[in-house]
């Protein structure tokens, strides 16, 4: 049985952070692995911009790009939380869950329309 606060949208926002959190700490390394393979030489820069043009990778740049924002949008939000005063239950804050989350997935996809 889940308990009743797993189910409330804060708690899902809650998660989204994290998780997006736990995403960007992993592609991190990755990332300072690829860039190190880069300096290689000229053959490497070819390869792993070859690699780069899959498009399994492209929809990885977008997962990516809309894991940074859920990040952002969802801890600006608990910056809000912290600084802003209290006033009742909080339930204003709730409705800045979904906008957040769409605002995310749409500063995605238009990044990468304009990047295809």
């Amino acid at each position: 049985m889940i308990a009743r606060h797993r189910r409330d949208r804060a708690y899902l926002a809650f998660l989204g952070h994290r998780i997006s959190g736990i995403g960007l700490a992993v592609f991190l390394p990755l990332h300072f692995i690829v860039l190190a393979e880069v300096l290689a030489g000229e053959a490497a820069l070819d390869s792993v911009l070859a690699f780069t043009a899959h498009p399994v990778v492209k929809a990885m740049e977008w997962l990516l790009l809309v894991l940074v924002c859920t990040h952002l949008i969802f801890g600006l939000r608990l910056l809000m939380l912290e600084l802003r005063p209290w006033r009742g239950r909080g339930a204003d804050r709730r409705g800045w869950i979904l906008p957040g989350l769409i605002l995310a997935l749409a500063v995605g996809t238009a990044a990468m329309l304009g990047a295809v």
